[in-house]
């Protein structure tokens, strides 16, 4: 069963975040290292995804006057491909309508296979640049 919560250690969170994004950072030269995430995240909403018992992933809002942003989403290697990543687009979405926003926004890697699951998902590509679409979902 999959449960969310507000997360409790952003350190651990974020060593998640690192962890799966690592290589993308390598490969594009971006110079994030955990700590550093840590800082950017500190101001979102920060939700665990709890898979009995244990932390898995990270959802990590940021929410505006018409739409929110899903900066971050991440499950942890061993548990993907199970479908906890579409649960948690779910997940997104519901608490999207639950801020009162209009959109639910991303920005995804081009070379990320996550652009798979959230056109499935039902986002579309709003715009694109040399390394990420930019994907939006109405969800009035």
């Amino acid at each position: 069963m999959i449960l969310y919560q507000s997360t409790r250690d952003l350190s651990a969170s974020a060593q998640i975040t690192y962890n799966n994004m690592r290589t993308y950072y390598e490969y594009y030269a971006v110079n994030w290292e955990q700590p550093t995430i840590v800082e950017q995240i500190a101001g979102l909403e920060n939700w665990d995804i709890v898979c009995d018992g244990e932390v898995v992933g990270a959802i990590r809002l940021a929410v505006g006057d018409d739409e929110c942003y899903l900066r971050d989403l991440q499950v942890s290697a061993q548990y993907q491909n199970q479908g906890i990543g579409a649960q948690a687009i779910t997940e997104s979405v519901r608490l999207a309508r639950e801020y009162g926003v209009n959109q639910l926004r991303l920005r995804v890697f081009k070379i990320s296979p996550a652009y798979h699951l959230y056109t499935r998902c039902g986002f579309t590509i709003a715009s694109e640049d040399d390394r990420f679409f930019n994907m939006i979902q109405n969800i009035t």
